[in-house]
């Protein structure tokens, strides 16, 4: 599992072409934290990949035009500090409230 860092400027579509990169490739997101980070926005994946595929990755969003830097690797892996899911949300309860 490998954790990406991408700051982009939040201008309408850029986070949706970001996610896209991956999708594309078949590659499953299980985490994706997105948020403000001062006048830019930051969202940070995690995604199994091999290093072809992150070179692919990290080609695809710097061609990106809002797309301002992109980090990955083991070093990120310690700002992803959040819980998943975030505290107070069960997902059991959510899901059996939307079969009702």
């Amino acid at each position: 599992m490998q954790v990406f860092n991408i700051r982009y400027r939040n201008t309408q579509g850029t986070l949706m072409r970001i996610l896209n990169a991956a999708s594309r490739r078949g590659l499953d997101i299980p985490a994706v934290n997105a948020a403000p980070a001062g006048a830019e926005h930051r969202v940070t994946l995690s995604l199994d990949v091999n290093q072809k595929q992150v070179g692919q990755l990290h080609r695809e969003w710097y061609s990106i035009v809002d797309v301002i830097h992109v980090g990955s690797g083991a070093e990120l892996s310690s700002e992803w500090s959040a819980p998943h899911p975030p505290a107070g949300v069960s997902l059991g309860e959510s899901r059996a409230a939307a079969g009702a």
